[in-house]
């Protein structure tokens, strides 16, 4: 399959095509003429790519996971792995934003929050900083 009918059946532009290609997740025989010539499972394989970044994947971690998927006997259940573990990452970094939002909390109701904590005297901050 040419570039161009590969970017028709997937939505994606020859653009991005060879940019996954330079990034070795897609491969490409090349044909006497020097097109490029995609196997029918490319368009799986680029859809794939597509649906892991719309869920937050990057094509670093696409790339790192993608040998283990195609290579596991049972790739959908590979996929829900996958997943899961994404799933653990995105609540360790909400959790992690979330106890960031309580100290910008805390330091909001401080006369000065970029002073830091007071131990002695309240310090004043520099003019116009000073919270209304």
């Amino acid at each position: 399959m040419k570039i161009g009918m590969l970017a028709q059946a997937t939505g994606v532009s020859r653009e991005t095509l060879r940019f996954y290609e330079q990034r070795g997740l897609l491969r490409a025989s090349r044909l006497g003429n020097g097109y490029r010539d995609y196997p029918q499972a490319s368009v799986l394989l680029v859809q794939y790519i597509r649906n892991a970044q719309r869920l937050g994947f990057t094509l670093a971690e696409i790339s790192a996971r993608l040998p283990d998927i195609w290579d596991a006997p049972d790739p959908a259940q590979k996929v829900m792995e996958v997943l899961q573990l994404k799933l653990q990452e995105l609540d360790q970094r909400i959790l992690a934003l979330q106890t960031l939002r309580q100290q910008l909390a805390h330091e909001i109701v401080q006369q000065c929050p970029l002073l830091g904590e007071r131990t002695q005297a309240p310090a004043t901050c520099p003019p116009g900083w000073a919270q209304q």
